[in-house]
């Protein structure tokens, strides 16, 4: 196990080495550690069965476990990806929606496991934070129309 003090653990249906393997193989600074198989059977698996994998995403600390269909991901739990460039907000997005996911609004997206992700440019988290209310407005409203970020449009209601 690792000797992280925080880990956030995500439940999967069967297939948490899957998942952790496309994230290691999408985004850097993520890679796949110690696979753990189950001694015995329990309700939702077998002996020898995988339990539990140990990952990395974008360098935080991730265990995924294999608990059954009953635990499922919701928005309520996001991974937010802070991208430098349109190339960049174009790759993960497209990763996650291409391998089986769902698009969503505003920058979210969901991968096929349920895990929702917001693919998010720095350019769009600096316009909303600027200091003239009418730039956040214009910026806000441009956001909600859209699904993936297009940062030609952010910067245009931003300076418009």
């Amino acid at each position: 196990m690792n000797s992280n003090k925080a880990t956030i653990c995500l439940m999967y249906d069967h297939n948490a080495e899957d998942a952790a393997q496309f994230y290691a193989a999408t985004f850097p600074n993520s890679s796949v550690g110690q696979v753990h198989r189950a001694p015995s059977d329990y309700p939702d698996g077998k002996q020898g069965g995988v339990l539990v994998v140990e990952f990395t995403v974008l360098g935080i600390a991730c265990i995924g476990v294999n608990g059954g269909p009953r635990f499922t991901h919701s928005e309520a739990f996001s991974i937010q990806v802070s991208t430098a460039d349109q190339a960049e907000t174009d790759r993960y997005w497209n990763a996650v929606v291409s391998n089986g996911g769902k698009e969503s609004q505003c920058g979210w997206c969901k991968d096929k496991w349920g895990v929702s992700w917001q693919i998010t440019p720095s350019v769009l988290t600096r316009a909303m934070g600027d200091a003239d209310p009418a730039v956040r407005k214009r910026v806000f409203e441009a956001m909600m129309r859209m699904k993936k970020i297009d940062i030609a449009a952010i910067e245009a209601a931003r300076q418009s």
